[in-house]
């Protein structure tokens, strides 16, 4: 485990938290989770921190579209020992782009936009906004849907991956010179390749159609039918924290630093930050619950959850399995997230303020599993009524 500067050990914290819990019986009782799996949730938390070596995690869960769980462990700043809380915020990386995906079919809803509709050259939804590959024999094939679904064949999240371009450039400059200098590998639709970019351009699809900055959007339009205020999308510096933000984790095992980024520009695809119960809110409203309603139709839905040809463990902004469980995850330097929602009714969000290593994002799944799994009956109340 990395050396901290101030405050307790997080073994400390734990003992702390679970000798709080065995002198409030009550609290655990009305929250309907059995002390000792309680304990059990946590000592699996705190242990999955120190196998990872990460500073903190946040996790909310839902049964049924009611807030069950919430809790949070570890350090939101390692360095000073200042605890993490539910309400501490984070950034969320590519589960940005579940965001975008619900945000791109609320338009399609809406008579404004078609999944086989063109993006790029004459008739196309951005048209000439962007010449700069307008020799590229490819580039006006690309569809909404191509986007949707990494099936561009090119601008992969890779070594060589746009979006980490000359941070001072702005969305436009950014389009405009990957247009020009990274030319299409492949036919659209031939082959899959996750695509940071491809998200991006979704983001000024959205504010072509509705005139409006992409976050103002999907906050006016998504968020706040959701009672969501606090998601935003993230500063790139420290000094640019919103209140409540975390302390991210330095990305020691890969060598770059959290602070060195445009994540502000990162914002369709990467750039969002909030709390695991926000996405958790926004994660039971996409479609229809017993006591939620949904942002989405039951067939939009459908074609959103529905693995591509090419790639059919990816949708529309969510992975998928036979099991027909959904989720997205997210990584970027001191940031390791994710969102699930299961067909037999949960849906779950845990965020950390560190990324890892490579096993990290399947042991934070693994995690959420054993702390769902360890519960044997889910408290009948709702967390979201009590703030």
């Amino acid at each position: 485990m990395g050396a901290m500067t101030n405050g307790p050990s997080r073994r400390a914290v734990l003992g702390g938290l679970l000798a709080a819990a065995a002198c409030r019986p009550g609290r655990a009782a009305a929250e309907g989770i059995a002390p000792a799996e309680r304990a059990a949730m946590a000592a699996a938390a705190t242990a999955f921190l120190d196998a990872q070596d990460l500073p903190g995690l946040s996790v909310a869960i839902a049964k049924d579209g009611r807030l069950v769980y919430r809790e949070a462990f570890g350090f939101a700043d390692r360095d000073t020992g200042e605890r993490m809380t539910p309400r501490h915020r984070m950034r969320i990386a590519s589960i940005s782009k579940t965001l975008t995906a619900t945000a791109v079919f609320a338009l399609i809803e809406q008579g404004r936009l078609r999944l086989d509709e063109r993006v790029f050259g004459s008739g196309g939804v951005l048209g000439a906004d962007f010449s700069g590959g307008r020799d590229q024999p490819h580039l006006a094939a690309i569809t909404i849907d191509h986007l949707l679904t990494h099936t561009v064949g090119s601008w992969a999240n890779d070594a060589s991956d746009p979006m980490f371009m000359d941070a001072r450039w702005s969305h436009a400059e950014l389009i405009a010179q990957t247009l020009a200098l990274r030319p299409l590998e492949r036919a659209p639709g031939s082959a899959y390749a996750y695509s940071n970019f491809g998200f991006c351009v979704l983001g000024r699809v959205i504010e072509k159609l509705t005139g409006a900055p992409y976050d103002a959007h999907v906050q006016r339009t998504l968020l706040t039918p959701c009672g969501i205020s606090s998601l935003r999308i993230a500063g790139n510096t420290r000094s640019e924290r919103a209140a409540d933000e975390v302390v991210y984790g330095d990305d020691t095992r890969r060598h770059r630093s959290p602070y060195g980024m445009n994540v502000t520009r990162m914002d369709s695809h990467g750039g969002w930050m909030g709390s695991a119960e926000d996405l958790v809110r926004f994660g039971i409203r996409i479609a229809k619950l017993p006591v939620a309603g949904g942002l989405l139709r039951p067939e939009t839905v459908t074609t959103m959850t529905t693995g591509s040809t090419v790639h059919p463990a990816y949708a529309r902004g969510w992975r998928v399995n036979a099991a027909g469980n959904w989720w997205h995850t997210g990584s970027l330097p001191g940031t390791r997230t994710i969102l699930v929602r299961t067909r037999s009714g949960f849906t779950w969000a845990a965020l950390c303020n560190g990324r890892g290593g490579n096993d990290t994002a399947s042991a934070l799944d693994r995690l959420a599993w054993t702390m769902v799994r360890t519960v044997t009956r889910w408290p009948s109340d709702d967390l979201f009524t009590r703030g």
